[in-house]
């Protein structure tokens, strides 16, 4: 049991919050219906033809606290990173950048004023999944998502040098999505070379004083021919920036 002061005209028991709120509103609508002293109608009228025809109604969906991002990249799978998971973006910003608004239920991707895309949120604990809209995606089965799972399954078909060259790329990655690009870089090299060259070039480099292969180390290999020889070089590891050829190369003739 409690006591309020109602209006300040009397006192007034109620036995829960409920109760007393509906004997406020009963007293407020009270209230603004009592005449006007000096002029001719009410609070109530007032409001009914004077204000109410010139008020909006409320927005559709609440305000939400959001947080932006700038010139986030779209990596070449056509997706941006945000809190260790990816969100797709249309795929004709690949290699662009773009602006991501976060709320705590939506990521929405903006290029400018243009909104190019939008997702649910994944929760905190979700770590490298994706969440792709199949609008963002070109047409066509081809068009899949890199992830490790599809990069070790390109470097198997290259061979067991080539799965050990990217697993030390992953090995040495802070987190798993940072080991993508070093690790596509390697394998792209049989683009321009055959995967046979780049499974020799690994093999070869594995061979060598660098502990972790990168694209650096393995581009001269086989710019220079040096897989096809099957001899490890003559090399120094100056600073992780790639083989520096010795005189026994320059001596032995091997391009």
């Amino acid at each position: 049991m409690a006591t309020w002061v109602i209006a300040g005209l009397r006192h007034e028991e109620f036995t829960s919050l409920a109760q007393l709120r509906t004997r406020v509103r009963e007293q407020i609508d009270a209230y603004n219906r009592e005449p006007f002293q000096k002029r001719a109608g009410s609070r109530l009228s007032v409001f009914t033809t004077e204000e109410l025809p010139l008020m909006q109604p409320l927005p559709a969906v609440a305000f939400e606290i959001s947080t932006w991002t700038y010139k986030r990249k779209v990596n070449k799978n056509a997706h941006v990173i945000w809190a260790r998971n990816f969100y797709s973006v249309p795929f004709g910003h690949i290699g662009g950048h773009v602006d991501l608004r976060v709320t705590d239920t939506v990521l929405e991707v903006y290029r400018g004023d243009e909104r190019l895309t939008s997702h649910l949120l994944l929760p905190a604990s979700t770590v490298n999944q994706y969440q792709t809209n199949d609008a963002d995606m070109p047409e066509g089965r081809s068009w899949q998502a890199w992830d490790r799972i599809r990069i070790e399954d390109w470097a198997a078909r290259m061979g067991p040098a080539t799965v050990t060259v990217i697993g030390k790329v992953f090995e040495a990655a802070s987190i798993e999505e940072a080991g993508f690009d070093p690790a596509l870089a390697v394998l792209r090299l049989s683009r321009r070379f055959s995967p046979a060259r780049v499974e020799a070039a690994c093999e070869l480099a594995l061979r060598g004083p660098i502990h972790s292969p990168r694209y650096a180390h393995l581009r001269p290999i086989l710019d220079t021919g040096q897989d096809k020889t099957g001899l490890v070089p003559d090399v120094s590891e100056a600073e992780e920036g790639g083989y520096v050829r010795g005189s026994a190369y320059y001596a032995g003739g091997t391009r």
